[in-house]
């Protein structure tokens, strides 16, 4: 373990809301479009720092159900940067034995985007190390309310019994089944709010805000936030005891 880690405990499960893209190329008088390319260089850079410090899981919201709200413009570059994307993410992950994990509703995007998503969930789903989701066209709400469908449904045809319904049912028709909760909610450039993110995942993590925009958060950055979380005393609703 690298010495800046020294005596901290490394969180299993880390979520980031990548914000303040568009503020850095605003600072910098670039076209937002240039703002979410340095992201996507930041991201890849994280992947690789987050697998050498032992981290499990990390899940960033990559694209939500509210960005197609944009302009077609602004979507459009940014459909051509995740086609781009996809192919070094590819190879990020075999260099690193990263299993890359998509969660959302990708019956949206365009087929070459779909077989493009397919593809990296395929090729490294025998890695071992890091688990790295994207949440892509992702809305918690609209996460919720698609297991509730599919709950529905299973009742419908007597494969599940309304009485027997528990929270870990509930969490097995997420699209984060099989996965732990975050311990860590890391968001960048200072919004105070969750942004329709991990509505049920986050109920019991530990929430840490900076002012730093996405395209500067380093290695420094994330230490930072590690030490922060190491310093929460962590009850999960219960009484500390003496």
């Amino acid at each position: 373990m690298e010495n800046d880690l020294q005596g901290l405990v490394v969180p299993k499960h880390i979520a980031i809301i990548l914000d303040g893209n568009g503020r850095w190329a605003k600072k910098r008088g670039l076209p937002r479009s240039m703002g979410h390319k340095e992201g996507c260089v930041t991201v890849e850079k994280t992947v690789e720092i987050a697998a050498r410090m032992g981290v499990e899981y990390l899940t960033v919201y990559g694209f939500s159900t509210e960005n197609w709200k944009r302009s077609s413009e602004e979507v459009g570059a940014l459909m051509q940067l995740f086609r781009f994307y996809m192919v070094r993410l590819l190879k990020t992950a075999k260099a690193n034995n990263v299993r890359v994990k998509m969660i959302g509703e990708r019956s949206r995007f365009a087929q070459d985007i779909i077989d493009g998503i397919n593809r990296l969930e395929e090729e490294t789903k025998d890695n071992t190390g890091l688990t790295f989701v994207i949440a892509v066209n992702y809305g918690g709400r609209d996460e919720i309310t698609r297991a509730v469908r599919r709950m529905g449904e299973d009742c419908k045809l007597g494969n599940l019994d309304p009485q027997t319904i528990t929270e870990s049912t509930v969490a097995s028709y997420l699209d984060t089944a099989g996965m732990p909760d975050p311990d860590l909610l890391i968001r960048t450039s200072g919004e105070l709010r969750l942004s329709n993110y991990l509505l049920w995942q986050l109920a019991y993590s530990e929430i840490y805000i900076t002012d730093c925009l996405w395209p500067d958060f380093d290695r420094a950055e994330l230490v930072k936030a590690i030490e922060a979380y190491n310093k929460r005393d962590r009850r999960f609703g219960g009484v500390k005891q003496a």
